[in-house]
């Protein structure tokens, strides 16, 4: 059966942007009467706030989405909080080293920024260039805690046709170079989890923000080194402020929350989120988050970035 998911990461607050992807995600999934799972992100553990996997539950049911599958009613594919799901990623890291796909290294950012490779890829790190690269099988490890284990990204074309954006295509280890699959201190990184959870969730479409296609194309080199099937990909327009700047601070206060205590109705947001995607024009009536699923195809979603007044909703 196909799925989708919702992949809160409870670093912070919902916010105008997520609950668009968020809505798009469900519209797809209920149109191809697919399932929906939702999963907590919660492996970046420094930036997660105690309070903010409970708030974005509270937020997506505002919106009226609903799931299939969850850390609030469970699954067959349970837990469905990733700090509870650590053994999983040991299990396909061990893959990975045991494969030699994986090199551990003691490079500090400022390291890698030192050597000057310029990312092939906006609000991406500098390329690795290959500093501790040489490690193999039988090698010592260095001092635990000194290093992370980086994926040696391939010199094949990789190539995805994405549900927005049509034909994406670039050579991993040129335009990304190695990229870590743990952080220093053992814990997995998110480009493993992600991979990991998605599979073993049976997810088959995965709907995210655009500024993530170099994610995507770590993603599938990991898919395929453990030998796992790569989902469908859908790379959504950001929501911007009226000065074309993704949604921050800056713009006033666009989350949730908010909303909810303002006693917005969620009905327009999620008009919003229609109009704005291209699903629908402004003169259509809509009574419910389910009356949008009969309008939604991907092809009607616009290419650029949308700008919001971020007043429209007080």
């Amino acid at each position: 059966m196909s799925a989708g998911r919702f992949a809160p990461s409870p670093t912070g607050a919902q916010h105008l942007g997520n609950a668009r992807t968020y809505l798009l995600a469900y519209w797809s999934a209920r149109k191809a009467k697919a399932k929906l799972v939702l999963r907590i992100e919660d492996v970046d553990s420094p930036r997660v706030k105690s309070w903010a996997s409970q708030q974005a539950i509270d937020d997506l049911r505002w919106l009226s989405l609903d799931w299939d599958e969850g850390p609030d009613m469970g699954g067959p594919h349970a837990p469905y909080v990733q700090t509870e799901r650590v053994q999983l990623y040991r299990d396909a890291l061990q893959t990975l080293i045991r494969t030699d796909r994986v090199f551990p290294c003691t490079c500090t950012r400022k390291d890698i920024q030192s050597a000057g490779s310029a990312p092939h890829f906006d609000h991406e790190p500098a390329v690795y260039p290959g500093f501790c690269a040489g490690w193999k099988q039988g090698d010592g490890l260095p001092e635990e805690g000194t290093y992370c284990w980086r994926f040696r990204a391939g010199d094949q074309s990789r190539e995805f046709h994405d549900l927005v954006l049509g034909y994406r295509e670039c050579v991993p280890a040129n335009a990304l170079g190695a990229f870590p699959v743990t952080q220093k201190n053992g814990e997995p990184s998110y480009q493993l989890a992600v991979v990991v959870d998605d599979a073993a969730m049976g997810v088959t479409e995965v709907v995210r923000g655009n500024d993530l296609i170099a994610s995507t194309f770590r993603q599938i080199e990991l898919y395929l080194a453990l030998g796992l099937t790569v989902p469908q990909f859908a790379h959504v327009p950001l929501v911007c402020g009226t000065d074309g700047r993704r949604l921050a601070k800056r713009h006033g206060d666009t989350r949730l929350s908010l909303y909810r205590e303002r006693g917005v109705s969620p009905m327009e947001i999620i008009r919003w989120a229609a109009i704005s995607a291209g699903l629908i024009d402004e003169h259509a009536h809509i009574e419910n988050i389910e009356s949008v699923i009969e309008y939604f195809d991907w092809s009607k979603l616009p290419d650029l970035d949308t700008c919001v007044d971020t007043d429209a909703f007080q």
